[in-house]
């Protein structure tokens, strides 16, 4: 036989009043919170699945963003390019009147003089700021100016006016991350854009006894060349040519030196590692306080101008006079300038088309993991709102029910 007492009725029905009022609070909490998972236990699966959606929707919306601003990127850089290009055909233009040979030495001049302007607006072009204030076409360095015009007199000009164009930039290595692992890149040195000529360097030191005596490394086009004791220069040519540096190295079979050629036609950018001075011991650099400044050691020859030099060269001859120096290396200079700056076109426009489809992707690949976590974790309001109102009302109806049925106690008769 079981024990009855009078204050089990009133225990039992707390109990069930207690756990309905937490039914009906957890509801309200969920209707607030317009999600079904107010903790792990209301469905663990759905929650690590939620989660899961969460992080990758958070990533692709990083993603989106690095993708539309690498478009955007590569739009303006695309402009400036293009802007450049037309100048250089313009000035191929007048190279090409000017080797015709039926103008007199006064018009020649006048060509020249609208040449002189035209490197100047190249010059403004290569210097281009973004709309974020970065400069375009200086790489690394976003905030410096990377080209640098270096001013004096010309033979046959009448002013002081510009006789040199100096890269005071970096290479460009900024990279964004379009999706998993996967980076896309955002740059185009100046170094490269606007250069015209492969370079050759060659050194002057007979490196045939060479030996590498401590560990280190250098850079070539940012590219880290490391080296070994005991290496000679053989070997540094063996490593230069296995890394993804555009430029191949050889011995130069006169002098016994190192010897560096572009692979294309772009500024060969050459560093050694604080570390080592490796470079330096072979000819090639020289320890230079101007980072921003060319490092070349003295001995060396170096040949591959940029663009710059080619209209610099075009622009002295023609207020020399000399017609075939200007239908020659002139108008030949000129065209090795637009082939690169149409290369590099290209090249930017196949980055720039790549953003813009990964990007369409993104904004389809959004909704539909957005589709997948809201069937996961979010709620009903249509059922959710009519359990509410049954639940308020079967909570009522059994507040009601123990007013009648909760039996008098000894407090009800003390009153």
């Amino acid at each position: 036989m079981h024990r009855i007492s009078t204050d089990m009725p009133n225990n039992t029905m707390q109990f069930h009043l207690r756990r309905q009022e937490e039914r009906l609070s957890s509801l309200q909490a969920k209707i607030g919170g317009q999600t079904r998972l107010n903790a792990l236990r209301d469905d663990p699966l759905a929650a690590s699945h939620a989660v899961r959606y969460e992080s990758y929707l958070s990533r692709l919306e990083r993603f989106e963003k690095n993708t539309l601003y690498a478009r955007d990127h590569l739009n303006y850089t695309d402009t400036y390019l293009r802007q450049a290009t037309d100048v250089t055909q313009r000035i191929r233009e007048i190279a090409v009147q000017g080797a015709n040979g039926t103008y007199a030495q006064e018009d020649l001049r006048y060509m020249a003089v609208e040449v002189n302007e035209l490197l100047k607006e190249l010059v403004s072009l290569s210097n281009a700021v973004g709309p974020d204030g970065r400069q375009i076409f200086a790489g690394d360095k976003s905030f410096t100016e990377p080209f640098r015009m270096i001013e004096g007199t010309v033979q046959g000009g009448r002013e002081t006016m510009v006789v040199g164009v100096e890269y005071r930039g970096a290479g460009a290595s900024r990279k964004t991350e379009i999706t998993d692992g996967t980076y896309a890149a955002l740059d185009i040195g100046g170094g490269e854009a606007f250069w015209a000529e492969k370079m050759q360097i060659f050194s002057a030191v007979n490196a045939a006894e060479y030996r590498v005596t401590t560990p280190g490394a250098f850079y070539v086009d940012g590219e880290a060349i490391t080296l070994h004791p005991g290496d000679t220069v053989q070997a540094i040519v063996a490593k230069i040519n296995d890394s993804a540096a555009a430029v191949k190295a050889y011995v130069d079979p006169e002098t016994q030196g190192l010897a560096l050629e572009g692979t294309s036609a772009h500024l060969i950018r050459l560093e050694d590692r604080e570390d080592s001075k490796v470079l330096q011991d072979l000819g090639i650099i020289v320890a230079n306080a101007d980072p921003g400044a060319p490092n070349w050691n003295p001995t060396a020859r170096v040949s591959g101008g940029s663009v710059f030099d080619m209209v610099l060269r075009l622009r002295d001859s023609l207020y020399r006079g000399d017609v075939d120096f200007i239908g020659s290396q002139g108008v030949g200079g000129i065209d090795l300038a637009l082939n690169n700056l149409q290369s590099r076109l290209a090249d930017i426009g196949s980055r720039g088309e790549r953003a813009e489809m990964t990007w369409k992707r993104l904004n389809e690949e959004i909704p539909q993991v957005t589709a997948a976590l809201s069937r996961e974790s979010s709620l009903d309001f249509a059922t959710a709102a009519t359990d509410l109102a049954m639940m308020e009302f079967a909570h009522k109806a059994a507040l009601q029910t123990a007013a009648k049925v909760v039996p008098p106690t000894l407090l009800d008769f003390l009153r």
